[in-house]
């Protein structure tokens, strides 16, 4: 029987958790270690400078676990910090991103909606994937920005959601993009809530299919 492997998975909050289990039902015979960092959640709004020093204790602890992967299961961490994070730590790191490639694949509209926190709006790495990919696909961005605390708190309503996504179903989108682990745990709700308007997307099958690639390369 193959030995079972260390797999860490972080989140700023209880996010990640959804992507944990995932794994744990995908490699079940391997250990998977989930922490966040729930004094500071959530992390949307604040800055790659803010959130630096917040994290490195978390992915040393990861280190001392003997983690042989570690899954960023955070967009707003991935699409800021994985270039700094990937230098400090000699461990692989699987990223989470919005799915902006897969959704403008999917369109027919050529309208999606990426449903995202301010901070991952607005990094570097997002601006690179919509210019990459998104040319001549409109991108609507809903205003989820208080999504992920209200997800913490277990406040989030049906109403309040389909009052964020109308203006995008409504100006043609067909494709909702999950760009926040929080909202795995809304993923039902949304497909309540929008029936057979859009396709949403959100990465996990993705991230594990890299994970056991990831994984493999190292036996």
């Amino acid at each position: 029987m193959p030995k079972p492997r260390t797999i860490g998975v972080f989140d700023s909050g209880v996010g990640g958790l959804s992507v944990a289990q995932a794994i744990e039902k995908a490699l079940p015979l391997d250990r998977v270690i989930f922490k966040n960092d729930a004094e500071h959640v959530p992390y949307g709004s604040r800055t790659a400078a803010e959130i630096l020093p917040l994290i490195l204790p978390i992915f040393e602890a990861f280190i001392a676990d003997g983690c042989e992967a570690i899954v960023v299961a955070c967009n707003t961490v991935s699409t800021t910090l994985i270039d700094e994070l990937r230098a400090r730590f000699d461990v692989p790191l699987i990223a989470m991103e919005p799915m902006i490639k897969p959704a403008v694949q999917l369109t027919s509209t050529k309208v999606i909606a990426v449903c995202a926190t301010p901070t991952t709006l607005t990094s570097p790495r997002y601006a690179a994937l919509k210019q990459q990919y998104a040319n001549g696909i409109t991108v609507i961005e809903p205003d989820c920005s208080d999504w992920s605390a209200l997800i913490e708190n277990s406040q989030l309503n049906k109403a309040q959601i389909a009052q964020q996504l109308e203006p995008a179903l409504a100006a043609g989108a067909d494709v909702i993009v999950l760009g926040c682990t929080h909202y795995h745990w809304i993923e039902q709700d949304i497909l309540a809530l929008i029936g057979d308007k859009a396709t949403v997307l959100q990465p996990e099958p993705a991230v594990i299919s890299q994970l056991i690639r990831v994984l493999g390369q190292q036996s």
